[in-house]
């Protein structure tokens, strides 16, 4: 009992106070008997162009919200029409609570159900960084993704064990470790993913050590580019070369994906 719900406290930060969410649309998708709020908009090529190439579903930071991002996101895509999906998690934001570890992976997967009818046949990017990265990889390995970009990916049971458990001789970090839920082993997806993968890999993390975002990307099984991020923290933006490395290697992802499916 003192065990159940104790990775759900050490992990998830919800937050439900509005946030300006610049040019984002909000929707709502139906989810266990209540609503997930998703933030959509659109990149200045898409604008322009008047269509949209590529769908991102988004995916944060266990204490971050889609409508904080959103808008301000879609502007980092100057070479691509990308259109952005950002998901809050249950409980964070508009979306329907509580906020629980073991809903992450459900919500994750209507999410990409619903934008899946709505992009007609175009590509799903899905996008995750830290915790987000573990539902990306979850819907990666039950659903069709066009790709995916993982930020940080944290291997949450190995990091449970391997980081904390020492200093507790495994009696507390055991137990919590075995919460996690199947659906979030991101190494277990990350072997069960066939879709092109960019990994962006932050080599001064201070929250996720660079040793476990490397079991996660020595663990994907399908085409994968490392863009590693010089000098960057856990939270740092992605900016500068790196960001005209990510905009280049969303390319490659797209091009692999349509060699894939010909």
């Amino acid at each position: 009992m003192f065990f159940g719900r104790l990775p759900d406290h050490l992990i998830l930060f919800p937050t439900r106070a509005p946030i300006e969410a610049g040019g984002a649309v909000r929707k709502t998708v139906s989810f266990e008997n209540g609503e997930l709020e998703i933030w959509t908009a659109q990149s200045r090529r898409a604008q322009q162009r008047g269509r949209v190439d590529v769908f991102m579903l988004r995916f944060y930071g266990n204490a971050d919200r889609a409508d904080r991002w959103a808008a301000l996101e879609a502007e980092m895509w100057s070479d691509h029409s990308i259109e952005i999906w950002g998901v809050n998690y249950p409980g964070f934001g508009g979306s329907t609570g509580p906020a629980r570890l073991v809903r992450i992976g459900p919500a994750a997967v209507a999410a990409f159900d619903e934008l899946k009818r709505h992009a007609g046949g175009r590509p799903i990017v899905a996008y995750g960084a830290s915790i987000g990265a573990t539902a990306a990889l979850h819907v990666a390995a039950q659903r069709p993704v066009g790709g995916l970009i993982l930020h940080n990916p944290p291997p949450l049971r190995e990091m449970i064990l391997r980081q904390f458990g020492w200093w507790n001789l495994w009696l507390l970090a055991g137990p919590v470790a075995l919460q996690i839920p199947p659906d979030l082993d991101s190494i277990g997806n990350a072997r069960a993913s066939r879709a092109p993968a960019i990994f962006l890999l932050a080599d001064k993390d201070e929250i996720v050590a660079p040793r476990f975002h490397r079991l996660v990307f020595d663990a994907y099984d399908g085409e994968k580019r490392l863009i590693a991020l010089r000098g960057a923290y856990h939270n740092d933006p992605i900016q500068g070369a790196a960001l005209a490395d990510l905009n280049y290697a969303l390319g490659w992802l797209l091009e692999e994906n349509s060699r894939q499916r010909r």
